[in-house]
């Protein structure tokens, strides 16, 4: 008998991912721009329902039909969320979008929400139903396990964030260019220091650009040498010190450091 192998990397290699239809900016601009629309189609708006009303709380990235990845410390147990996917102005209707609730959400059994600084901020979302492929919604393609970013790779964040500290949330999706500071620069101790493992990556620093409240759960876009994006981050925590400070890059959690997890959680769900 043939054995039947479910892999997170080789789900999204079958149905195709990381090559968006219409094409992102790659500007060398660092400030936040308005994203070209549609230009990230695997990106995600998560929103949970109050008063009967649903509003955006996190980003996150579809990485197969029926599946979703965002931040483990977007998730509270009492809420009921839904996951938007084709989105790019989160206050006007958009033809391709669609709003689909969960059936599932899997938080990492290591997540501890009183020490964030141990990691494994990573949550995994099974949609109520399958997504539909299209220009405006693809999937996202996982980095091969263990793959390290070097100093200062251009990566792009995404997301419906504050534009400042303290600021609003977006409307339309923005993105920004964050380029890496690999674990022996983010670890030095005027920047992040001890607070920063291995399983994470840091992008920014330089305190103009960063992820903000609303960011969270989002990718980190990162190109790799064939032209095809890969999500090698979720955004997890800024600085309390504000969302753009020096030496205090936004960290995500390291999606490469976590591929066994996430085929284990799809294959058991």
């Amino acid at each position: 008998m043939i054995p039947i192998v479910l892999a997170s990397v080789l789900i999204a290699s079958v149905l195709g991912c990381g090559t968006p239809a219409i094409e992102p900016l790659t500007s060398r601009v660092v400030n936040g721009v308005d994203a070209k629309p549609h230009s990230w189609p695997w990106q995600i708006s998560l929103q949970y329902e109050r008063n009967g009303a649903w509003r955006h709380t996190c980003g996150g990235s579809l990485i197969a039909a029926n599946w979703v990845m965002t931040a483990a410390h977007c998730i509270n147990e009492r809420l009921k969320y839904r996951v938007h996917v084709g989105k790019h102005n989160l206050v006007e209707l958009e033809a391709g979008s669609k709003a689909i609730l969960t059936d599932k959400i899997i938080v990492h059994r290591q997540w501890n929400p009183v020490l964030v600084a141990i990691g494994n901020d990573i949550a995994l979302i099974k949609l109520s139903e399958s997504v539909t492929l299209s220009d405006h919604v693809q999937l996202a393609c996982i980095p091969a396990a263990e793959t390290l970013l070097s100093n200062l790779s251009s990566c792009y964040i995404t997301g419906w964030g504050r534009l400042s500290t303290g600021g609003s949330i977006a409307d339309k999706l923005q993105q920004a260019l964050m380029p890496v500071a690999d674990h022996e620069t983010c670890t030095q101790s005027d920047w992040w220091g001890v607070a920063i493992r291995r399983s994470m990556v840091c992008a920014g620093g330089d305190g103009v650009v960063g992820g903000c409240n609303g960011d969270s759960g989002g990718p980190l876009n990162c190109q790799n040498s064939e032209g095809t994006w890969e999500v090698h981050g979720i955004a997890s925590f800024v600085s309390g010190l504000g969302c753009n400070f020096v030496k205090k890059p936004t960290v995500f959690t390291r999606v490469s450091a976590f591929n066994d997890w996430i085929d284990e959680v799809m294959m058991s769900n």
